[in-house]
């Protein structure tokens, strides 16, 4: 097992990282109270829910349960209640736990409403996702949808610990996790070309599921997200570095409908036409894009989406939350391994990368 920390002074927080992760060792110094209410899906329920109602109901702890559909077009405010109304029914206090057993939407809307209930309680995650592992899970984003826009509505909650077992990801569906490789390859795109160069020579075995690389991958992904979100936990700057992509992205899933394709193949996507714009602006240069496709198409995800009409498209992308005054903000890459946030772009020259990555 490997073991990393969040550094946020009296709030710094564990990740646990290894293969058949001791769940009753591990959490018993960070649940608090005597009420844990652990959120899950209906996918992940017949796999995991009964381990870690034995292991917390092992530490003498009352454990409530709350099963949601499985889906990222159930996280919304609907779906959010029925986490309340779990917690209501079963008379839960300020002084209790919220676990989220899942991967991003159960992390998400279990944190948010861990953030809410009377004001605030005690949260823990538990991804069982390679996307969640080595993003979602860990700095403390939580939130729901809006029609109008991913991820519009949430807080900031950090976790008290985070356990990411990869034997889990054993039961993982191959198209879930070339998601998550999505969001591993966007780390080593805008911070760290030598973990790109150790993605090229290993992709394949992470493709297979090769435990130890799986292991690797999440501890430098989480390494390198752990130490963004000490300097920046509000995300007032370095911090948007980690939506390289995710404009572009979520503007593909918000036209297509939540859940239509997986946030990391549109974040995939997104990843290239960030690139390519990069491109026609003159930072990177030809041999970079294609590196980049490669590198992403060998992840088994996709380098284009469907059409969109451009007018939509942008609509979308104005809803963004890194539109600062009125303005759009991108994430690019002056070159692979160092990127920028920048509003200092051509409109023209990304009209044109998002029309030339379009199927």
């Amino acid at each position: 097992m490997q073991t990393l920390f969040v550094e946020l002074g009296e709030r710094r927080y564990p990740i646990f990282i290894g293969s058949d992760l001791d769940p009753q060792q591990l959490l018993e110094p960070y649940i608090h109270g005597q009420q844990v209410m652990i959120v899950t899906n209906e996918t992940v329920k017949p796999l995991y829910l009964n381990h870690y109602v034995s292991a917390v109901e092992g530490l003498g702890k009352k454990v409530e349960t709350c099963v949601l559909p499985d889906g990222e077009c159930y996280k919304n405010i609907e779906h959010l209640n029925l986490i309340f109304d779990a917690l209501l029914e079963a008379g839960f206090n300020r002084d209790c736990t919220v676990l989220a057993l899942g991967g991003g939407v159960i992390g998400d809307m279990a944190g948010f409403a861990s953030a809410c209930f009377q004001r605030g309680v005690y949260f823990i995650q538990v991804p069982t996702t390679l996307l969640s592992q080595v993003d979602s899970s860990v700095g403390g984003k939580t939130g729901i949808n809006h029609s109008l826009g991913k991820n519009m509505i949430g807080a900031f909650q950090q976790p008290q610990v985070v356990l990411a077992d990869m034997a889990q990801l054993k039961t993982l569906p191959e198209r879930e996790l070339s998601a998550g490789l999505a969001e591993v390859i966007k780390y080593a795109l805008l911070g760290d070309v030598d973990f790109l160069a150790w993605l090229e020579e290993n992709m394949d075995g992470l493709v297979a599921q090769h435990p130890e690389l799986l292991a690797e991958a999440v501890y430098r992904s989480c390494a390198h997200k752990a130490r963004i979100v000490a300097n920046d936990e509000k995300e007032q700057g370095e911090r948007a570095l980690l939506n390289l992509g995710h404009t572009f992205g979520h503007a593909i899933e918000s036209y297509l409908g939540y859940g239509e394709w997986l946030h990391g193949e549109a974040v995939a996507t997104g990843m290239v036409m960030a690139a390519d714009l990069s491109y026609l602006m003159g930072w990177i240069t030809e041999a970079d894009l294609e590196r980049t496709k490669i590198i992403i198409q060998r992840a088994k995800l996709p380098i284009k989406c469907p059409q969109i009409p451009l007018d939509e498209f942008l609509a979308y992308m104005s809803h963004d939350k890194k539109v600062l005054n009125g303005q759009l903000r991108l994430v690019l890459l002056k070159s692979l391994g160092q990127a920028v946030i920048t509003k200092e772009f051509d409109v023209e020259l990304m009209k044109q990368a998002i029309l030339r990555n379009q199927a």
